[in-house]
């Protein structure tokens, strides 16, 4: 029997979790899980925080005809954005670093998407120090989630993401690993993992300097730090080396037969530095995210690098 059709918004989430067994390999005693986030309609994990900003702002009011979606973001928001204004009948302003990789920029257009590209050496920040500087000067014209301080971005994986993760592992999950960008992902999902399952372990992965080429995450020390982080949440933080994340990112490919993103190379990284570190034979479920796919990197020269 077919499945029952569905609408775009509500093909967002449920997304599967898929066992690694390769690249853990040399720690039997550990099952170490990854969320296929990248297989979301959009492509990544950002189609649930902007599914919930967008469904937010029509709630409130503040969303409605005429108004003109605008968000700094380093891609993947602003291609879940993009997606769902088409969807939803709605112009999309975005504000990105002009360093974002070629695919991310032709998805952007290919989905009608107007982008105002903002100067590399100030990633993220200078995307959203725009984006701010606009929408304070016509407010009347945008509507501006902003990712890095609204709570529904959070709130998105609090209600789905960590849900889904725990019933997923029979409620098994040790540990949570994932990255920092906005920390939606990793502050939403922690919270309701520790409410489900006080013993639970999350480590939340940077990258290792304010120069690193991983799109999406961010170093806090250095960046301008999101409202909706909360480091009281994380029982650890751990750094990733961009080389790390690179060399993951071909192993999975490669091993595991997951074309995936460097942010998800980083986080699977983390997640077996976090496995290596527990005591011989101690067992653990680690559970961590595919932020994104592969395919949005194809222009990126470390695919070129040996395995």
């Amino acid at each position: 029997m077919p499945a029952p059709a569905v609408e775009l918004l509500a093909a967002i989430g449920r997304t599967p979790l898929l066992r690694l067994r390769r690249v853990a390999e040399p720690l039997p005693h550990v099952e170490l899980w990854a969320k296929a986030e990248h297989l979301n309609p959009g492509g990544s994990v950002k189609d649930r925080p902007a599914r919930a900003m967008l469904l937010d702002g029509l709630r409130r009011g503040r969303l409605r005809p005429g108004k003109t979606i605008l968000e700094a973001t380093s891609g993947n928001t602003g291609i879940a954005l993009a997606m769902l204004g088409a969807a939803l009948g709605y112009e999309v302003l975005l504000c990105l670093p002009a360093n974002a990789s070629a695919e991310r920029l032709r998805i952007l257009r290919s989905y009608g998407a107007r982008l105002e590209l903002t100067d590399p050496l100030r990633g993220t920040d200078g995307a959203i120090l725009r984006a701010r500087d606009l929408a304070a000067a016509e407010p009347g014209r945008f509507f501006y989630p902003d990712q890095y301080s609204n709570d529904a971005n959070w709130r998105s994986h609090e209600q789905t993401t960590g849900p889904e993760i725990f019933a997923q592992t029979g409620g098994r999950v040790t540990h949570f690993v994932a990255g920092l960008g906005t920390s939606g992902s990793f502050v939403g999902t922690t919270r309701h993992l520790k409410a489900r399952h006080l013993g639970v372990r999350c480590v939340a992965l940077e990258p290792d300097g304010p120069l690193h080429g991983l799109e999406g995450m961010k170093h806090m020390a250095s960046a301008l730090v999101p409202r909706i982080w909360n480091p009281a949440v994380a029982d650890a933080r751990l750094a990733i080396s961009t080389e790390e994340a690179y060399a993951m990112t071909r192993r999975l490919a490669r091993e595991e037969g997951l074309f995936v993103g460097p942010s998800s190379g980083a986080n699977v990284a983390g997640a077996l530095e976090v496995a290596a570190s527990l005591p011989a034979g101690r067992r653990a479920v680690i559970v961590t995210l595919l932020p994104d796919g592969g395919g949005r990197y194809l222009s990126e020269r470390f695919w070129e690098a040996a395995p």
